[in-house]
């Protein structure tokens, strides 16, 4: 999906690559307390044949610069949301919903029912953007997080649906 801005730039949407590991790798770590090393992403983009891992691209010019993140696996009927971020600098312009409603239509022709995530339970701004898709909250994971031992909730999407999907991917940022 490619999408353009007044300014001359556009956002591309696209699966992730190699070459774009060293800048996802560089916003997991100033989104995360624990975030994956960059040896995890090139297995998820070069070896892991369940993996669908992401990434939102600002292309002004010459200049190309990922601004967000996701990794979907896909396992059987199931898609398990493993990880999503977007840049401090790129929040709050609806490229996390954006990336993860593109990303998740690519997985309905291959038949997923419903889809999974784990998520802080202080992480009140995630689990907005959960619910915006359907996601419910379906349990606790106590203790889940190993840097401060805090709980994941588990949110489950169920039935995804194309139409919503699609109205995610192409919603416009309010200017108000």
């Amino acid at each position: 999906m490619t999408e353009s801005s007044p300014e001359g730039s556009h956002l591309v949407l696209r699966p992730m690559r190699m070459e774009d590991i060293p800048q996802v790798h560089a916003i997991d770590q100033v989104s995360f307390s624990l975030p994956w090393s960059e040896r995890s992403f090139r297995f998820e983009v070069s070896q892991n044949t369940n993996a669908r891992p992401w990434v939102a691209e600002i292309i002004n010019g010459k200049a190309r610069n990922i601004v967000a993140m996701l990794v979907l696996w896909i396992i059987l009927d199931e898609a398990h949301l493993a990880t999503i971020a977007v840049h401090p600098l790129y929040r709050r312009q609806k490229l996390a919903q954006k990336l993860l409603a593109t990303a998740l239509l690519t997985t309905l022709p291959l038949g997923i029912k419903l889809v999974y995530l784990e998520v802080r339970k202080s992480n009140l701004a995630a689990q907005a953007l959960y619910r915006r898709f359907g996601f419910e909250e379906v349990g606790v994971r106590p203790h889940y997080y190993q840097d401060n031992q805090e709980d994941a909730v588990l949110m489950t999407l169920f039935d995804p649906q194309s139409e919503m999907l699609r109205r995610l991917a192409f919603e416009v940022v309010d200017e108000a």
